[in-house]
């Protein structure tokens, strides 16, 4: 996955309320991090692979995963992002709820005002005209 991917995809987990995180691999691989219950992580396609599936840690060591998604080849970010909601980590080997849980309250985007300095300005702010997304503008504080 690459960053902007993964980037555009934790904002929209962090809209829907789940606590996700950028996730940083070796030899500029990315993913996403999401905190669980009891010190674990799921860390999700942070392999470079075009299927869509997650390993499950806990201090550094593997406690479960979630088997590859058949067909997450061809999911757009909105089809990722429903897959990522609706696993249910309490077992070792991770299923799908048929049911996504309701959306919780929003979110910020990790990084705030100095989100474009801690990335190093490498994307573009959109033209004029255009409505910056909340978390992405410097200088406006939040409500």
């Amino acid at each position: 996955m690459d960053e902007f991917r993964a980037r555009r995809l934790v904002d929209s987990l962090r809209d829907r309320g789940v606590h996700a995180h950028l996730l940083r691999g070796g030899n500029g691989k990315f993913g996403i991090r999401l905190p669980l219950p009891g010190g674990r992580e799921a860390e999700w396609d942070s392999d470079g692979t075009a299927s869509l599936k997650a390993l499950v840690m806990h201090d550094g060591m593997l406690v479960g995963y979630v088997p590859r998604i058949e067909g997450s080849e061809d999911f757009d970010e909105s089809r990722i992002v429903d897959a990522i909601i609706r696993t249910d980590y309490d077992q070792p080997v991770a299923r799908q709820r048929t049911i996504a849980p309701a959306p919780a309250p929003a979110l910020p985007r990790d990084g705030g005002v100095f989100r474009r300095f801690l990335d190093g300005f490498r994307y573009r702010l959109p033209g004029p005209g255009h409505r910056i997304a909340q978390g992405d503008c410097p200088g406006r504080t939040r409500p």
